[in-house]
């Protein structure tokens, strides 16, 4: 008869938080939007990447008013526990994010690659023109490295 019961408990996924976990949960995911909301004011975050996270603590918060949208989430994929659901949505996010971090570093690495041939390029002709290295008629070599911000 045990083994009935734990094998009814095992078959039916459940999602019980407390009232305290779903404040608690809410509260960090206004956080994390507000946190983002400041990170796009003091223009450390630009918005085309803001979406993504403004996304993320939609859902956050999402999950922690209706905890019942991981035990539908969990049954459109076919899993029974709500935990490898819920594991399995993250680590898809988070590879997502990686390969699209990683498209935009391969571009910008590849236009940086391009500038500074474009910039090696337009030296060598003024040199080959008798002008100066820089072209302002100093004579002095200006750095190639950008100015550092104060982070």
């Amino acid at each position: 008869m045990r083994a009935l019961a734990l094998f009814a408990a095992e078959a039916e996924p459940q999602v019980h938080l407390t009232s305290q976990t779903r404040i608690v949960a809410a509260v960090i995911a206004i956080f994390f939007m507000l946190l983002i909301l400041d990170l796009i004011r003091r223009d450390r975050l630009q918005e085309r990447y803001s979406v993504i996270w403004f996304v993320a603590g939609l859902g956050m918060l999402a999950g922690a008013a209706f905890p019942g949208l991981l035990e539908l989430v969990a049954d459109a994929m076919g899993v029974r526990n709500t935990n490898v659901a819920l594991f399995s949505i993250v680590l898809l996010l988070l590879l997502g994010l990686a390969l699209n971090f990683s498209v935009i570093m391969s571009r910008q690495a590849a236009q940086i690659t391009r500038l500074a041939q474009e910039r090696a390029i337009e030296r060598a002709g003024r040199q080959a023109n008798g002008g100066t290295p820089n072209g302002d008629g100093s004579g002095s070599e200006q750095s190639l490295e950008p100015e550092k911000e104060g982070l």
